[in-house]
């Protein structure tokens, strides 16, 4: 189970009780976190999600809490920060940054068809037009600059036949960096995988985890949840659930030359961001009860878009 600190019941009990939402009823773990410690929370007044943050830097915390006030208020399903009685937002239990949040209705679709896709693409729309106009500043930690930091010291520990696909990449990155930093830009999700959208049938109720969120390019973020929803096994793309999740975001924002132009570079740039960082994890955490996502998944994505056909939709 990922939960990195456990907690017992009477120090949840005291932590719960300013919130003024009635008697703890039960909580438990939640298995699917790679980052964070989440538990499910259950009290008279409803059911919520207890975050304790366990990495990054505790200053970024009131940029995710006024990043989903943002969201929540342009009437996106966000969970938004609850506050206390005497107005608390960012708290501390067992020593950790805590947050409490309403939960959301919803399961994880594991098999993505067209339909789910679609929504994806019509939700990280809305969330890039919620926020392009007042970009709240964020560099990533796990941005282009930590890629290229990050990159040539995992690659020594690679397989030889990897060895040329990384590098080749990174060169890449380093070449474009310049251009992609001048794309058009917003607040950005940057891990909006299908463990972080919950559906409720064939409607998408909300989306989790901004845990990762950033200010950046919005074709970078349009890359990572595309890299996720619209591959196959073997890491190639489907080009029906592809167009429809371009499609429906392309309705809401149109795209420019300069994005058509690097949009296949982007793609392999998003499938190299998730291979280093699961690299690591499955370094530090080896033989740890945490959940730890293969980093062949993401080899296997990058080596499928060193050729990309599929286009952007008219871009202006």
């Amino acid at each position: 189970m990922s939960v990195f600190t456990p907690l017992e019941r009477h120090e949840l009990e005291d932590f719960l009780a300013p919130y003024g939402l009635g008697r703890l009823r039960d909580f438990q773990g939640i298995a699917a976190g790679s980052e964070n410690s989440n538990f499910f929370v259950s009290l008279e007044q409803g059911e919520f999600v207890l975050t304790l943050i366990e990495r990054g830097p505790s200053a970024d915390l009131p940029f995710f809490i006024e990043l989903l006030d943002v969201l929540h208020e342009a009437g996106l399903p966000v969970p938004y920060a609850l506050r206390t009685a005497s107005g608390e937002a960012l708290r501390s239990l067992a020593e950790k940054p805590a947050l409490l949040q309403p939960r959301l209705a919803g399961k994880h679709v594991h098999e993505a068809n067209a339909h789910h896709c679609q929504e994806v693409g019509a939700l990280l729309a809305h969330i890039h037009l919620a926020t392009r106009e007042r970009v709240l500043e964020r560099q990533s930690d796990r941005g282009l600059d930590w890629m290229l930091a990050e990159g040539p010291s995992l690659a020594l520990k690679l397989p030889d036949s990897q060895l040329p696909l990384l590098r080749a990449a990174l060169a890449e990155i380093h070449l474009l960096k310049p251009r992609i930093l001048a794309l058009p830009r917003a607040n950005l999700h940057a891990d909006l995988f299908r463990d972080n959208v919950l559906f409720d049938g064939n409607h998408l109720a909300g989306v989790i985890d901004f845990y990762n969120a950033c200010s950046g390019p919005m074709l970078y973020d349009l890359a990572i949840a595309l890299n996720d929803w619209c591959s196959h096994e073997d890491g190639s793309l489907d080009g029906k659930r592809a167009h429809a999740l371009l499609g429906a975001y392309a309705a809401l924002r149109p795209f420019s030359a300069a994005e058509a132009e690097l949009w296949p570079a982007m793609l392999r740039i998003a499938c190299v961001r998730f291979w280093l960082s699961r690299l690591i994890a499955e370094q530090s955490f080896s033989g740890q009860q945490v959940l730890i996502h293969d980093p062949g998944e993401f080899q296997r994505r990058l080596a499928q878009r060193q050729h990309v056909e599929l286009a952007l939709p008219f871009a202006f």
